[in-house]
C-alpha cells in the first residue's frame, strides 16, 4: 500500500491507558488480519480487559518487556522479549503491528530497529533472537533488513490449514549491531 506521507515512528513503554488500547487491537479492532501472520498455529483466546491489565501491571517487569509502537502518536502495535533461557542469557524479541494499513511501508523495521538498539543498550546480551514462520515472509524480510542472520531453520514444525511450514530462528550479534548504519532508523 502505497502511503501519502512517511509516519512518524516511535516506541515506548505502555502507560496502563495504553494497554488498553491494546488489548482492544488485538481483541476487539475490526482489523484482525495480524492472527494470520503472528503465529497463527497457536489460537489465543481474548480474555476480559481486566485480566489483561492485571497480568501486565502486577509483574513490574513485564511493562518494560512490552513497549508500544507509536505512529504519529498512536499505539498500533508491540515490540517485546522474553527470556527463552534467562540463565544463559538467551533472550528473544518480536513485533506485532496489529493495523495492517501500516503494513509493507518500513515502519515495522524502523520499530524493530529501535528495540533492537533499547534492549542492546539496556541488558547487557551478547545476541538477539527473533523467531518466525516460514509464512511469514514479511517478517522474515524485516528481520533482515534490521540486520538479523538467519541461524536455524526447523523443518515442518508448525502446522496451520492444513499445511507444514519451518520455524525460522534469525539472530543478531552485539558486535554486527555496532557496526550497523544508524542512518535506518
Amino acid at each position: 500500500m502505497k502511503r501519502e506521507k512517511e509516519e512518524l515512528v516511535n516506541i515506548r513503554p505502555l502507560t496502563e491507558t495504553d494497554l488498553e488500547a491494546v488489548w482492544h487491537l488485538k481483541f476487539k479492532a475490526p482489523d484482525q488480519s495480524y492472527r494470520k501472520w503472528n503465529a497463527p498455529y497457536f489460537y489465543e483466546h481474548e480474555i476480559p480487559l481486566s485480566a489483561f491489565k492485571k497480568r501486565y501491571l502486577q509483574d513490574e517487569s513485564i511493562l518494560q518487556k512490552l513497549y508500544g509502537i507509536e505512529i504519529d502518536g498512536d499505539i498500533k502495535g508491540t515490540v517485546s522479549y522474553y527470556w527463552e533461557n534467562e540463565r544463559t542469557r538467551w533472550l528473544e524479541c518480536g513485533i506485532v503491528i496489529y493495523d495492517s494499513r501500516f503494513w509493507s511501508g518500513g515502519i515495522g523495521t524502523k520499530a524493530l530497529n529501535l528495540w533492537i538498539d533499547v534492549l542492546f543498550t539496556h541488558i547487557d546480551i551478547p545476541r538477539i533472537g527473533l523467531t518466525t514462520w516460514s509464512g511469514n515472509e514479511r517478517m522474515m524480510r524485516c528481520a533482515e533488513k534490521c540486520g538479523f542472520v538467519l541461524e536455524g531453520r526447523l523443518r515442518k514444525v508448525r502446522y496451520y490449514q492444513g499445511e507444514y511450514y519451518d520455524s525460522m530462528r534469525y539472530g543478531m550479534l552485539r558486535e554486527e549491531w555496532r557496526c550497523l548504519p544508524r542512518n535506518i532508523l
